[in-house]
């Protein structure tokens, strides 16, 4: 997608060989514009798959995944890294190990929103080490639902997260997919 990487070569931030910051426009303070963007290009790619929920991650996902899931017309899941009074009854968790903020989160949905028959895309906004994604597909499968495949915004394809989701035979379509960055000559993306 290419408004996505022309936005990350512009704005984006490169801290060392494997942080990018992007807080200025999609996991911060967000670009309702390219988000609108985003989620009709999620809908092309998955628009055979009959997508009946959509889950992601607390909290950067959220957003992404509420624009994304206007396409589709159906409610957004959003998996929260800590039980709450909010959340009675049976839940499904996993455990998530955060790249970014380098701890583990038991990750919760409810039961109650999640089960047979319902047919899931996955959306996030990085894919680095795959953490994230395995925990949410955990979920899925543990709820006995389908899991369509996964809609990555930015994906680090230099590192293990895709090609181990890859392997497992999930569909993955990630927007923008970096293959290497530094501080000095930025951003370079996989074609």
């Amino acid at each position: 997608m290419e408004l996505l990487k022309e936005r990350i070569r512009r704005d984006g931030k490169v801290k060392g060989t494997d942080v990018l910051k992007v807080d200025s426009f999609l996991n911060h303070q967000m670009d309702i514009k390219l988000f609108a963007e985003i989620g009709r290009e999620f809908k092309r790619r998955f628009a055979d798959c009959q997508i009946n929920k959509i889950l992601t991650i607390e909290a950067s996902g959220i957003g992404i995944a509420c624009i994304t899931a206007q396409y589709f017309d159906c409610p957004v899941i959003f998996a929260k890294k800590s039980q709450t009074k909010n959340i009675a009854g049976e839940v499904y968790t996993a455990k998530v190990e955060s790249f970014t903020h380098g701890r583990v989160y038991d990750i919760i949905v409810a039961k109650e929103f999640l089960g047979h028959g319902d047919r899931v895309l996955i959306i996030d906004d990085f894919l680095a080490n795959g953490a994230a994604l395995m925990g949410l597909s955990k979920l899925v499968e543990d709820a006995g639902a389908t899991l369509v495949g996964a809609g990555i915004v930015i994906e680090k394809a230099f590192q293990p997260g895709g090609d181990m989701i890859r392997a497992r035979g999930i569909r993955l379509e990630s927007l923008a997919r970096v293959k290497s960055m530094n501080e000095e000559t930025g951003v370079e993306f996989v074609d």
